[in-house]
């Protein structure tokens, strides 16, 4: 590796020349990375053939070409990616790791949340650990378990981690060099089933630290308030265009930061509608979902006008790829869910 620890960042003089494209999802992350990496060369690349093969999405696709040996291909061990990290973040190195599927993190899961997220208040603050870990998540591309799941409660519930999703291009981009730029470790999920999904997007955008922390109106409406993220962004917002053909007005908030959680923003919506549905993909049970009802409840209990409805996965191991169809939340599922709160 031939970057050293003290290269500074030049981001004001890189960012000038980048242009608006429209461009996918996954090719979003890849100029987010690109970036990231000319404004800082503290930024190394760690995964299972992320340089010779680009990854199994394609993510880091001709990185390795522009940045030679800052985009290291590892061996199949994910503890050894994450631990290297940590030694490098120690170093004065800004990591990112890839784990290939979301199922695959398990074997990295105590070195992340035994060390990684810990090391920080241990030091009183005097070491700070920015690891970026991307994982693709989620189901929908004919998968199976392993390959398809959906484990963010296990990370929200670990303090010490900032965790996040982007559910679209433009966010992809300014949320990963935000989360690279955060002197705190990330767990950054990718949702896989929109990789493919096009978008303008704006590559000519500063890095803005609060992009990472704050949940966004990508919907005003006044009748009940959808809550999603990752890949059920866009299932909620087809939701809330079929309900506007039956005359009903959805607010969709995309909360983009799962822990920890805009719950201003959250609270400001619940209040304004007095129903809300959220939906996630992970199962219901002991899912995120729960954290996000039991806020609304304990914060807008008065401003309510039906209880909090949950739409998420069954408490089963994801099932084989003919049945995903019936496991993940769609858009009937939701109507559904939006049906019953929005009952007189």
């Amino acid at each position: 590796m031939t970057t050293t620890a003290t290269t500074t960042t030049t981001a004001a003089t890189t960012t000038a020349t980048a242009t608006a494209t429209t461009a996918t999802l996954g090719r979003a992350l890849n100029e987010g990375l690109r970036q990231a990496m000319r404004d800082d060369e503290r930024v190394v690349l760690l995964g299972e053939d992320i340089a010779s093969l680009g990854g199994v999405f394609r993510v880091t696709d001709g990185l390795a070409d522009e940045f030679g040996d800052r985009v290291v291909d590892t061996p199949l061990a994910e503890s050894g990616i994450v631990g290297t990290a940590i030694g490098l973040a120690l170093r004065g190195y800004r990591p990112v790791c890839e784990i290939q599927f979301d199922g695959f993190v398990y074997p990295a899961f105590d070195q992340i949340v035994s060390q990684l997220a810990k090391m920080r208040a241990r030091s009183r603050g005097l070491l700070r650990l920015p690891v970026t870990i991307r994982i693709p998540v989620g189901g929908g591309i004919g998968a199976v378990e392993h390959h398809s799941e959906s484990n963010e409660a296990y990370f929200c519930h670990t303090a010490g981690l900032r965790v996040v999703a982007c559910g679209h291009p433009q966010d992809a981009y300014d949320m990963l060099r935000a989360a690279i730029a955060c002197d705190d470790p990330v767990i950054f999920y990718e949702p896989k089933r929109r990789y493919w999904d096009r978008a303008e997007v704006d590559l000519a955008r500063p890095v803005d630290g609060d992009t990472l922390g704050r949940a966004r109106i990508l919907r005003e409406g006044t009748d009940a308030t959808v809550v999603a993220y990752g890949p059920t962004v866009a299932v909620a917002l087809g939701v809330a265009e079929v309900a506007a053909t039956e005359g009903r007005s959805l607010e969709v908030l995309d909360l983009r930061s799962l822990s920890p959680l805009d719950t201003t923003e959250l609270c400001r919506s619940a209040s304004k509608t007095g129903r809300v549905v959220v939906v996630h993909e992970a199962p219901v049970n002991v899912g995120l979902g729960a954290e996000i009802a039991a806020t609304v409840m304990e914060h807008c209990f008065y401003d309510l006008e039906a209880p909090v409805e949950r739409v998420g996965g069954y408490n089963i191991p994801y099932p084989p790829a003919r049945a995903e169809g019936d496991y993940l939340p769609d858009l009937d599922r939701v109507l559904d869910a939006v049906d019953r709160v929005c009952a007189p």
